[in-house]
C-alpha cells in the first residue's frame, strides 16, 4: 500500500514516514502543497497512484484545503486523512465537507494514527489487510478485538493486543526494542526502561506458558519474534 505524507514540518515528516514504513507500508513525504498535490495527482507512485494521502493544512505554496479541493476536482478518490494542529470544530467540518476522509488533530499518538490509516485502507480496498490474524492455533480477531489460542479465550489489555497484533503482522521477523516501543507506545526507546520486556513477558504468559509450542522467542541482543516452529 503507498501513501503520500503531505507535511512541511520535517521532524513530523520525517517521523510519520519512518513510522508508516516500520509498519510495512510504502510512504513518499511531499514538504509543501504544489509537490503534494503533483505526486497526489501524477503517476508518482507508480500506476495505481497512492491508496491514501495524509495531509496538513498549515502549508507553503498550497494549503491543504486546496489541495484537497485541487485532488477531488481532479477526480482522485483516494482517501484523504487530514492531520493538523487546527483543531476548532469548524476546521473538522470544513475538511470534511471539502471531501476529506477522517481529521486527526496534533499532538497525536502514532499507534492512533496508524489505527486510522488501516481503517481508511480497509474502507478503500476491502480486501487489503485480513481481518483475522493467526499462527499455529493462535488466532487474533481485529474486528471483535478477541483473542484466544486453541479455542480458549484470552483477556489482553489494549496494550498487549496492540503488542501481539504488529507481532503477528510480522511474524517471522525479529522486532527490536526500539521499534517495539515507537509502535505500540509511541515513544522513543530508552535503555533504561524494562517497559517492552515487561509486556513481552506478560504477553508471553498469557498466550504461550499454558501452551504448546512456544511462539514468542527472545533473539538474544537483537528484540523477539513470533512464528510457529517448524515440525521436526
Amino acid at each position: 500500500m503507498k501513501i503520500l505524507i503531505v507535511e512541511d514540518e520535517p521532524k513530523t515528516g520525517d517521523y510519520l514516514k519512518r513510522g508508516l514504513t516500520e509498519a510495512g507500508l510504502v510512504a513518499d513525504l511531499a514538504r509543501n502543497g504544489w509537490d503534494g498535490l503533483h505526486m497526489a495527482s501524477s503517476d508518482a507512485a507508480g500506476q495505481d497512484g497512492y491508496d491514501l494521502v495524509i495531509l496538513d493544512v498549515m502549508l507553503p505554496g498550497l494549503d491543504g484545503w486546496q489541495v484537497l479541493e485541487g485532488l477531488r476536482r481532479a477526480g482522485k478518490t483516494m482517501p484523504v486523512l487530514f492531520l493538523t494542529a487546527r483543531d476548532q470544530v469548524a476546521d473538522r467540518v470544513k475538511g470534511l465537507e471539502l471531501g476529506a476522509d477522517d481529521y486527526l488533530v496534533k499532538p497525536f499518538a502514532f499507534v492512533e494514527l496508524l489505527a486510522r490509516v488501516r481503517t481508511l485502507l480497509r474502507r478503500g480496498k476491502a480486501s487489503v489487510e485480513p481481518t483475522l490474524l493467526k499462527v499455529a492455533d493462535l488466532e487474533l480477531d481485529l474486528l471483535r478485538r478477541r483473542v484466544s489460542r486453541a479455542g480458549r479465550r484470552i483477556d489482553l489489555t489494549a496494550k498487549e493486543f496492540s503488542l501481539l497484533e504488529l507481532m503477528l503482522r510480522r511474524q517471522g521477523e525479529v522486532l527490536t526494542r526500539s521499534l517495539i516501543a515507537s509502535q505500540v507506545w509511541d515513544m522513543n526507546f530508552d535503555s533504561d526502561t524494562n517497559v517492552v520486556e515487561v509486556a513481552v513477558r506478560r504477553l508471553r504468559a498469557k498466550v504461550d506458558d499454558a501452551f504448546e509450542p512456544k511462539l514468542i522467542q527472545t533473539v538474544r541482543g537483537m528484540g523477539y519474534r513470533l512464528e510457529a516452529p517448524l515440525l521436526p
